[in-house]
């Protein structure tokens, strides 16, 4: 039995979505109150923060889980940048409990170009970040779904990192020539400074610690420290990993 933590986000309900297709037995956790019996895997994705994630650690070791594959993030291991360091703290406390572990560790989603800019695409022709000329290997969520499932399904994934990226590693200016291409109107990328791109968050909702972090992760961007393009996704899968062609085609309305 596998327990999917996360199950209504971008990457949990891709992931549940696989896992009905492949005929897995598995049932949505609870964060709040979580339910491990008769568990033997769980995959781990926390909306919150490290202290509750390490919580659900503690919870399954004592319940006798003998498997965590844990959501994470490109870089972790590296803990060059906020998010990096959050999820490593996680890792760690994974690694410390003696259960088996599998890391999947994605750049950022390709998804969510239309889930957090498709409205200023669709009513101004643009998306703003601080990232410069950095370029990024972005990943389909489709493809960390399967190495996901993967992960929680076949055996041979038990104590290893999987760092996934796309085919190729794109600055914003060539991801949003691709949006144009497949939605058939001009979109832009619009780089700011970081206090006013902090500023346009807030304004905006965003909570001014995580305004932060996504400005930390912008530098990381700016610097390229996200460009590395790796064979992950191939060597779980067996298969190219989706591009970003393909990924602008299949959700073009979303930016129309």
């Amino acid at each position: 039995m596998i327990l999917i933590f996360g199950s209504t986000g971008t990457v949990g309900s891709e992931v549940v979505r696989q896992l009905e297709a492949a005929g897995a037995e598995f049932r949505r956790g609870n964060h709040k109150a979580p339910d491990f019996s008769g568990v033997d895997k769980v995959f781990l994705l926390s909306p919150s923060d490290a202290a509750s994630e390490i919580a659900i650690v503690d919870a399954a070791k004592a319940a006798g889980v003998k498997h965590i594959v844990k959501l994470s993030v490109y870089g972790a291991d590296e803990e060059g940048f906020d998010f990096a360091r959050l999820h490593r703290s996680v890792e760690k406390a994974i690694e410390q409990s003696g259960m088996t572990w599998t890391f999947v560790r994605p750049n950022g989603f390709m998804q969510n170009m239309h889930t957090y800019n498709g409205a200023t695409i669709k009513s101004q022709g643009a998306f703003y970040g601080s990232a410069g000329d950095g370029r990024i290997s972005h990943v389909d969520v489709r493809d960390i779904a399967a190495v996901i499932v993967a992960a929680l399904t076949q055996p041979g994934h038990e104590k290893k990192a999987y760092t996934l990226s796309g085919p190729e590693a794109l600055t914003y200016d060539e991801v949003a020539a691709k949006i144009s291409a497949a939605a058939g109107r001009d979109v832009k990328y619009v780089d700011l400074p970081p206090d006013q791109l902090k500023s346009g968050m807030t304004a905006a909702g965003v909570p001014a610690d995580y305004a932060d972090k996504l400005l930390d992760l912008n530098r990381n961007y700016r610097e390229n420290a996200m460009s590395r393009v790796t064979n992950d996704v191939k060597q779980v899968t067996g298969r190219d990993p989706i591009s970003f062609d393909s990924y602008a085609s299949d959700n073009a309305a979303a930016f129309r």
